[in-house]
């Protein structure tokens, strides 16, 4: 039996904080990717649009609020 991690709002804000975007420790996906949109439109942050992509290559295995999120607010460049 494979057990696979889930991409999950916690995974998400880490990989967002891990860019160097200021995250509050209890956002929600939606919240993360609003901020990380403002962000990157205020300074550009070259490896978001990279992020996002690797992310939604791994749609199988990521939460719908995730997925739902980046549609809405990080549209892939």
């Amino acid at each position: 039996m494979m057990i696979v991690e889930l991409i999950d709002g916690d995974d998400f804000r880490a990989r967002l904080t891990a860019l160097g975007i200021d995250i509050p420790k209890d956002a929600d996906p939606d919240t993360c990717a609003r901020i990380a949109a403002q962000a990157h439109q205020q300074k550009t942050i070259p490896e978001l649009p990279a992020l996002v992509r690797e992310l939604m290559e791994q749609q199988a295995i990521m939460l719908p609020s995730v997925r739902h999120a980046i549609e809405r607010f990080l549209p892939v460049e």
